[in-house]
């Protein structure tokens, strides 16, 4: 039996165990996240405190947290079908379309593609205030179609979403109350591509400059002392990229990474100085950290990231949920006893 949207459950609530989730951001591959998202909403012991977003992983987050408001798990599984679902058919009208070629032979690319090609150099020597004038972006026809943010911001469920502020290069990290179709969209803002979104007079970036995702406020302000974290871009990948969209790719995946990574590596060093009398150390010391993993990711190039077929979504949440399944299935008896995500080893050679 499903959640009800007060929280309750056919699982007693002493034998329900909260989480807490951290989700990256990477465009399209966010339907990899909807797939994990999908097979932690029906596993009856586990329940969602909060969630820390940037981007797609903001996008996913906040149309959860809506859903989860009006009907539980059920409705937020209701809720991210319908915003992927909305999301592909708006790419239909998508003047970025796999070249025939790949489509016949099966490869989810769009390095082909002359319009891509065309858009990525474009990207590069002319501005977004140039190229789209009057700001429009897809995604908030999108959000204003299918998500009521006075239930979200209603939501049992804590949300952090991370933007990132042009002037000072810091994060801002937007919760509940404040979340808006505004936010959303500047915590998915790539520069080349879009305008800065501009919120309470201060102009906006993607969140993965700075916090993809934030994981401090998990941690400060949620009871569940079990982070999840749900990554989109690679952390290593073999062998060294050598064509020039590949060490562009890679740059970018380093990028979206060295911020979440900085922040595990002061979890991991506040764990072995956290003073045992003081509550803030305490919290710190006592939290567990785990890590889906998964393969599809290093198989993708970063051009794919904007693939917006129906299929492609339906194969990335097929495999969220096999690497969410797997994950549980692995570490059924880990969660809520000790992390599955060795910390200390990003403490090595710092």
């Amino acid at each position: 039996m499903e959640n009800t949207a007060a929280g309750a459950s056919s699982t007693s609530d002493r034998d329900v165990l909260l989480v807490d989730l951290a989700l990256q951001g990477g465009g399209a591959h966010g339907a990899f996240t909807w797939g994990v998202l999908d097979r932690i909403l029906r596993e009856p012991r586990l329940r969602i405190d909060g969630i820390s977003g940037t981007s797609a992983g903001a996008m996913n987050a906040a149309v959860l947290a809506y859903g989860y408001s009006l009907n539980g798990s059920e409705g937020a599984r209701k809720a991210l079908e319908e915003f992927w679902r909305r999301v592909s058919q708006a790419g239909r009208f998508s003047p970025l379309r796999r070249w025939p070629l790949d489509v016949l032979l099966g490869r989810w690319t769009l390095d082909s593609s002359p319009t891509y090609i065309a858009l990525d150099m474009m990207s590069r020597l002319v501005s977004p205030y140039d190229l789209n004038v009057m700001g429009w972006n897809p995604l908030r026809e999108i959000l204003a179609a299918g998500v009521d943010f006075k239930q979200v911001a209603q939501s049992p469920i804590k949300l952090f979403i991370t933007a990132t502020n042009v002037a000072t290069g810091r994060a801002r990290v937007f919760r509940n109350p404040d979340i808006t179709p505004d936010v959303l969209i500047a915590s998915a803002c790539l520069p080349t591509m879009f305008q800065a979104v501009e919120i309470d007079g201060a102009a906006y970036w993607d969140g993965g400059y700075s916090g993809n995702p934030t994981i401090t406020p998990l941690v400060r302000e949620c009871a569940s002392q079990d982070t999840i974290i749900v990554p989109i871009n690679p952390i290593e990948r073999k062998g060294t990229p050598r064509a020039a969209s590949e060490i562009l790719n890679r740059l970018n995946e380093v990028a979206f990474n060295a911020v979440l990574l900085k922040e595990l590596r002061m979890i991991a060093l506040l764990r072995r100085v956290a003073n045992p009398g003081d509550e803030e150390g305490e919290r710190w010391a006592k939290m567990r950290v785990h890590y889906i993993r998964n393969d599809i990711m290093t198989k993708l190039n970063a051009s794919s990231k904007l693939i917006a077929e129906w299929d492609f979504f339906c194969l990335l949440r097929d495999e969220g949920r096999r690497s969410a399944h797997a994950f549980l299935e692995r570490h059924a008896t880990d969660l809520g006893h000790r992390s599955t995500l060795d910390l200390d080893v990003l403490l090595q050679g710092v």
